[in-house]
This record gives C-alpha cells, structure tokens and sequence, in this order.
C-alpha cells in the first residue's frame, strides 16, 4: 500500500527547509518526525530505514514528516554538524504545531537513524528547554549521537536505540557506551549492518511495539 504524501517546506535558521508529509489513510491521531542519516555520505529522507519507520508511524495513524537536512535536495544550507540541523529541527517542530494543529493536538514520536540519531537527542534537549509538548517516543536507531554532540544531553528514561549487530558504520561497542553512560537498554538486531540490509521487517517490528503504547503513555510535555 503506497503512502499519500505531499511536499511541503519551512523556513530553517538558514533558508527554506523541504520535508515530505506522510498522511494516515484516517484523522491522525498525532504525529512524527523522522531524521535521516549523514547528508555528506548520501543521507536523504528518502532512505529505506527512514521510509520503514516512517511507513510504520502511518500505520499507527501518526502524520509523519520526513524533512531534508541543510544542503539536501532542495534545502538551503550547508551541512552544520548536527548545530544547525537541530536548531532547523526546533523551527520544524513549531512549524508543524501552527501547520497540523489537529494532528499536534495528539502525541508525537521523534526517531532519528545515524546523524539524524544525534539531531534527534539533542532536538529532544533543546525543546526540554522550552514551553512546548516534548515526544512520547524517542527512538535512536544506528545511534551515532556522540559523533556530533554539542550539548548536554537529557533523555527520557524509556527511549527506544536500535542497532545491528553488524553495525559497520557505528560499531555496536559505540552504542553500548552510549546505553550505559545514558543507563538504557539497547534491542540489538542479530546479523543486522548499519543500514539493516534484509532486515528492515525486524526493524519495522520493534518500531510498531515501541509505538504501541503511544497514547497511554504519561504525558512528558510541558
């Protein structure tokens, strides 16, 4: 089944910034945003470990925003390590709040695969700092965070990483030190690489049972 998307863009810290739009096939009962991985290493939104988590936020009848980071595609910007992709991320999400009121008035889940991993914990501190509803979910996958972190970091107790096994990109060691100086759990894909190459139905598994309790969970916004 193909997703009904759209394109759409916003203003970013340093240009236009476009993103596609996922719609449910019902009213969306919230929403998401999924960050790609590196823009100078072929990292787009269109890449098959963001499309599967995002086809899987659909499927649980989340709107779903796949942004271009500065520099990709038809984003303006050069790429920042990670400084302004998250400050663009903060603009996308006060964006999306005046642009989708009814799918905001519901929870959101924030997911990010390598780069994006990193602009995705730290999107998640940064609005920590502000009067605005923070995710539900929070889900690092290929988690890459101390590559390019620039900030203290505070992360909820209950945020999702996932790794391959075979993770040649980001070496699965990296993310337990990541797991264990943070004290959370790590679901680890057997013989699965970086980009989870045949295994993007697991991947796509873990995401639905990580989503699943969405909108029971307790409310950790402002």
């Amino acid at each position: 089944m193909g997703l009904r998307t759209q394109q759409a863009a916003f203003q970013g810290m340093s240009g236009t910034v476009e993103y596609t739009v996922d719609h449910p096939e019902q009213s969306p009962v919230g929403w998401a945003l999924v960050l790609h991985p590196h823009p100078l290493h072929g990292g787009t939104r269109d890449n098959k470990v963001v499309t599967t988590v995002a086809r899987t936020c659909v499927q649980r009848g989340l709107l779903t925003i796949r942004p271009n980071f500065r520099g990709v595609g038809g984003s303006e910007g050069v790429f920042d390590h990670a400084v302004g992709e998250t400050r663009d991320m903060v603009a996308c999400v006060e964006h999306v709040r005046q642009t989708w009121p009814h799918a905001c008035a519901g929870p959101w889940a924030l997911a990010g695969f390598s780069f994006g991993s990193a602009v995705a914990a730290q999107l998640y501190a940064e609005l920590a700092d502000l009067d605005v509803p923070l995710p539900r979910r929070l889900m690092l996958i290929g988690c890459a965070v101390e590559r390019f972190r620039y900030r203290a970091l505070s992360l909820p107790p209950d945020v999702l990483m996932i790794h391959g096994e075979q993770d040649e990109v980001v070496p699965v060691s990296e993310a337990l030190d990541f797991a264990r100086t943070h004290q959370l759990p790590l679901t680890l894909v057997p013989d699965a690489s970086h980009f989870f190459h045949g295994r993007l139905l697991i991947l796509r598994q873990i995401v639905q049972q990580g989503l699943a309790g969405l909108h029971e969970a307790p409310d950790t916004g402002a």
